[in-house]
């Protein structure tokens, strides 16, 4: 999940295409809902640090979250992964709930320092058996696995030597990815080497706010680019241990200027640039940005772009919202700030709900790169919905409904209009540890009580099952 600069709106929710029966049974009425192309998958999505849990069990290192969370005031509510969903442990009451769910996807991260507890030298067997038992659970319930390789959580040990500022990091993570191909390959469907490496390296590198909290600004385009090179490294030693089906996952949002004057109409085109082209064109294009050469020379060594620039059997798109930018004052650190996405209904993140920017976003995205583009699969879309199980234990997340109908039917609506969309992965299965928003912020379809540990489905769970049920094919008698 991505923690996006926050932004402000305001309107009046959605309105529903769905409704409660008489007897408030939870089911939609998807008689109006469009039928998208056979095959069209939908999944939910999570993370490793997020969910798992047992942070010191198994063989485990710790990661640049476990330090992060440690430190006094990083995280909103004080608390961290240590525990979170307790996910280690109860993997098959989850894929039981994957099952009911209906989806026949779902995409999961593996903890590197779980698998190499210093991100160097052998694996750890204990780890591996874990990723064993559980990708084995999920195959046997008719689930594909989507596998990412790497969900932020860098083992310390390797921070400790510079993170991903260090170019030898890249070939730690090559061969992590070659210990994990050679052992899942035969089983996981899917595979994308690194999550939103934007967010990644902005808000962990570049202002802090995630870990691993350096502030270095424009220089932590180093880390940009080494997570690029990462990226591609992974992919060769994915193929390289037969994986059939390698994408990305890259964080991507409309970048609106905040005004016509000029000036915010190149702030927010030098941030589009950072955003969105900074890492689809290296991956798509095997160039940077002509906008950003000024800031990368000397950045790229000999043969790194056409690393990075693979293959890629499927684009990863996770969005959630568009983001509106101004130029900011002559004196100020960095050239652009963020201004109010005004006239929409906001969740309970403060994050405005507007569908039709990811149906904007994916005809311009097909519009431009054409023959450049595989085909899509919206790798992560959801939205926080603070909402508790009420005296009969009912979580009556009408607006997460809301919300996801409305995002589905704007992936429906670019279908129609000619762009190749194969996929819908909800975030998240269930509520979570949501980064430095802690456990403050519920995007699940399973509410998860933090202090019991148990599960209980959402509403929205019941309409998305309906919903993956009525695109199912009906089988002739």
């Amino acid at each position: 999940m991505a923690r996006q600069p926050v932004v402000q709106a305001c309107g009046k929710p959605l309105r529903s295409r769905v409704h409660d029966d008489a007897h408030g049974a939870i089911f939609a009425n998807v008689s109006d809902f469009p039928q998208l192309p056979a095959g069209f998958r939908f999944g939910t999505s999570t993370a490793a640090y997020q969910i798992e849990g047992a942070a010191t069990e198994g063989g485990r290192g710790p990661s640049i979250w476990d330090t992060f969370a440690a430190q006094e005031g990083r995280i909103l509510d004080g608390s961290s992964g240590e525990v979170a969903c307790d996910h280690y442990h109860r993997f098959e009451e989850d894929v039981a709930l994957m099952k009911r769910l209906g989806t026949k996807d779902y995409r999961l991260s593996l903890s590197w320092s779980r698998i190499q507890p210093t991100g160097r030298g052998p694996a750890n067997e204990e780890g591996l058996a874990f990723y064993d038992r559980l990708i084995d659970t999920l195959v046997e319930n008719g689930i594909a696995p989507m596998v990412t390789l790497y969900h932020w959580d860098l083992p310390q040990a390797l921070e400790d030597d510079g993170g991903w500022l260090n170019r030898e990091t890249v070939d730690c993570f090559a061969a992590y990815a070659a210990i994990v191909a050679e052992r899942f390959a035969d089983r996981v469907a899917h595979w994308i080497p690194i999550n939103e490496p934007n967010v990644a390296s902005f808000l962990g590198y570049a202002v802090g706010t995630h870990a691993p909290g350096r502030t270095l600004l424009f220089d932590s385009l180093w880390v940009s680019h080494h997570m690029l090179l990462g990226h591609g490294r992974a992919i060769i030693e994915l193929r390289r241990h037969g994986a059939t089906s390698v994408g990305c996952a890259n964080n991507h949002a409309p970048v609106w200027p905040a005004s016509d004057d000029d000036a915010d109409v190149g702030a927010s085109k030098l941030f589009d640039a950072l955003w969105n082209g900074m890492f689809l064109e290296p991956m798509l294009l095997g160039r940077y940005p002509a906008d950003l050469m000024p800031l990368l020379d000397g950045l790229p060594e000999t043969g790194d772009m056409a690393t990075i620039r693979q293959p890629l059997d499927f684009y990863g798109v996770n969005y959630y919202n568009p983001m509106k930018v101004a130029a900011a004052a002559e004196d100020a650190e960095m050239p652009f700030v963020f201004r109010d996405v005004l006239g929409y209904p906001i969740t309970d993140r403060g994050w405005p709900v507007v569908p039709d920017a990811l149906r904007e976003w994916l005809i311009m995205f097909r519009a431009r790169y054409r023959a450049a583009l595989p085909p899509i699969v919206i790798t992560e879309s959801g939205a926080a919905y603070n909402v508790e199980p009420d005296e009969s234990g009912v979580v009556d997340d009408q607006l997460r409904i809301d919300y996801l109908d409305a995002h589905i039917r704007a992936v429906a609506t670019a279908i129609e209009r000619g762009v190749d969309v194969r996929g819908y992965f909800c975030w998240s299965l269930m509520d979570n540890f949501e980064w430095a928003e802690g456990l403050t912020q519920r995007y699940g379809l399973v509410h998860v009580d933090f202090e019991t540990l148990v599960r209980t489905p959402k509403k929205s769970f019941e309409w998305y099952s309906s919903v993956i049920a009525a695109q199912q094919p009906v089988e002739s008698a």
